[in-house]
């Protein structure tokens, strides 16, 4: 495993930039992060296989929709003149010439004096400048005001004889105008849209079955420690539930992503780097978690920290020390011979969780190539009974409940509290140079939800 790559970051660094003692804010390692990945090529896929991708052209109409006019109603298409004045006492009595079906290729022209019974859907035929819905009619029974049509081939009411109508009609009510929905040469879709049902629907709608989009970047996702086991095993003393590789697989694909999760691998450097090394063939990005501290059993750094060539500053994997909590030690660089992006997140559950929202979730949306890759972030009046402490020189994100303007902190500041982390919907961010929030002050808050 090697990679030459050199992180081109837009900025002049010199070797002491990336040396072990810098102490890197929250930003300018995203900044580091966002200027190394790069949207992935284009590809074009049929429109199911599109699904969840960024499309990467303007899409024109190229013909209008509905293509023509066509009726809402299920009922009998006549001219205004002939159902004026219409009413139970005095219905209009008109001569059926027959049925006009969706999907009908040469419809009936409808006379004075004439109705042809007509499906939703179906082109309003020459002659017809109006619908009147069967229910305002005795639907060819002459026995008063009918619910609905019946089948076809039931219907004594066939599309001949006569038919009642007890109510006028205004010009062109009930009917579908030509090009009402959208106009052909309109722009129906702008480059960049996320394709979700509805989108596919209207490519479908316009004749489009294939479509140039971005494809949904493939993350690989791989959690480390001899002390994870996998559920619905049996624990040994010592070991705990691997959840991490869980979490992180459902937030990768929660971003858009194609997720696949490796189950965790043992604290052995060359088992770490074999492992990682059979990933990298589906992966646009890699994601390990946990072994990135100073400990001596701290794998992933052990098997990567000399990966990539030294006399790149920026290339290989490069692991730092944010100013942020939870989440001091990170890792980024690119491994393999495509140079593969890979973040090396820390193994506590919330250290990986608030790291992955702030630096892996960017990532995915700018290899996806969307405009916007951040969560929203809005400012929300905290609620608290007593002020929040916060170490000085540090970015803390802590959980919270966001809702009608206010912000209420769930769990305490701890890494490992798993339950708090699933009740809560937002992070609460205290700047670099507080230590302390009180209650009721306006605070930034990132909104997960």
């Amino acid at each position: 495993m090697s990679s030459t790559a050199h992180r081109d970051t837009g900025h002049d660094h010199t070797a002491a930039d990336f040396g072990p003692d810098r102490l890197w804010s929250v930003q300018d390692h995203l900044d580091d992060i966002l200027a190394t990945v790069r949207p992935l090529e284009p590809i074009e896929l049929n429109l199911l296989d599109a699904q969840g991708c960024v499309l990467v052209d303007d899409i024109t109409v190229p013909l209008s929709l509905p293509p023509f006019d066509n009726s809402s109603m299920d009922g009998y298409a006549v001219r205004v003149a002939d159902v004026a004045g219409a009413s139970e006492e005095f219905p209009a009595a008109l001569e059926v010439v027959g049925d006009v079906a969706a999907g009908q290729a040469d419809p009936l022209t409808v006379g004075p004096g004439q109705a042809a019974r007509i499906m939703t859907g179906a082109p309003l035929p020459p002659g017809a400048e109006t619908v009147v819905p069967v229910e305002w009619t005795d639907g060819g029974l002459g026995e008063g005001p009918v619910a609905g049509m019946r089948a076809r081939s039931l219907a004594p009411e066939a599309a001949e004889g006569q038919v009642r109508v007890y109510r006028p009609a205004e010009a062109r009510a009930h009917v579908r105008a030509k090009g009402s929905d959208v106009r052909s040469g309109a722009r129906a879709l702008e480059a960049g849209t996320v394709l979700g049902p509805p989108q596919i629907g209207l490519l479908a709608a316009i004749g489009r079955g294939r479509v140039r989009v971005r494809p949904r970047p493939r993350v690989v996702v791989l959690s480390t420690g001899s002390e994870l086991v996998q559920p619905d095993e049996e624990l040994s003393p010592g070991q705990i539930y691997d959840s991490n590789s869980f979490a992180l697989t459902a937030a990768a694909r929660d971003a858009g992503a194609i997720a696949y999760r490796v189950g965790a691998v043992a604290d052995d450097a060359e088992t770490l780097r074999s492992t990682i090394e059979d990933q990298l063939v589906r992966a646009d990005l890699m994601v390990t978690t946990g072994g990135v501290s100073v400990g001596a059993y701290d794998v992933v750094k052990e098997a990567l920290a000399h990966v990539g060539d030294e006399d790149e500053p920026g290339s290989g994997v490069d692991f730092r020390k944010l100013a942020m909590q939870p989440g001091k030690p990170q890792g980024f660089g690119s491994i393999g011979p495509d140079h593969t992006p890979l973040l090396a997140l820390p193994g506590n559950p919330v250290s990986s969780y608030v790291s992955f929202e702030l630096f892996v979730r960017p990532a995915i949306r700018t290899l996806m190539g969307l405009a916007d890759v951040h969560r929203p972030t809005v400012t929300a009046t905290l609620v608290t009974e007593k002020a929040l402490a916060s170490p000085k020189g540090r970015r803390q994100f802590l959980r919270g409940t966001c809702a009608d303007g206010s912000v209420t902190p769930v769990g305490g500041a701890g890494s490992h509290l798993v339950a708090a982390l699933a009740h809560a919907d937002a992070l609460i961010v205290v700047p670099e140079d507080a230590e302390s929030v009180a209650p009721g002050a306006e605070v930034e808050v990132v909104l997960l939800g």
